[in-house]
């Protein structure tokens, strides 16, 4: 969820929170505040520099998406499907969960093979 900036029309009427810029929370889909959530008093949304939050991947990470590229890159798809399947139940990664499949089917495994026909 993206983080606003937001700060009182008539800061000298403002509580503590909203005389400086707070941040608050809140869906892209949502309305902008027109009242601080502490006192009450209208405030704007301003217009601020955009911060984001850069997060460096593991070595463990790096490693294991090099060699499933590897795998990849010389056909080895049974491989690549088995270390990403195998690290995406480690680390929830959906992402390298559906990579695995795609691999999966790239080495010829069928599965629609592996439904149950419970009647």
């Amino acid at each position: 969820m993206p983080i606003y900036e937001y700060h009182a029309e008539i800061p000298k009427e403002g509580c503590m929170m909203c005389r400086e810029v707070f941040e608050y929370i809140q869906s892209v889909d949502e309305k902008p505040l027109s009242h601080c959530p502490n006192c009450g008093k209208r405030v704007k949304k301003i217009i601020s520099w955009c911060h984001a939050a850069v997060i460096d991947p593991s070595p463990e990470h790096s490693s294991t998406e090099k060699k499933i590229a590897e795998y990849e890159n010389a056909g080895l798809y049974s491989h690549a499907a088995e270390l990403a399947d195998k690290y995406s139940h480690k680390t929830k990664d959906n992402l390298l969960k559906e990579r695995a499949l795609e691999n999966y089917k790239k080495a010829g495994y069928n599965f629609d093979s592996y439904t149950s026909n419970d009647n």
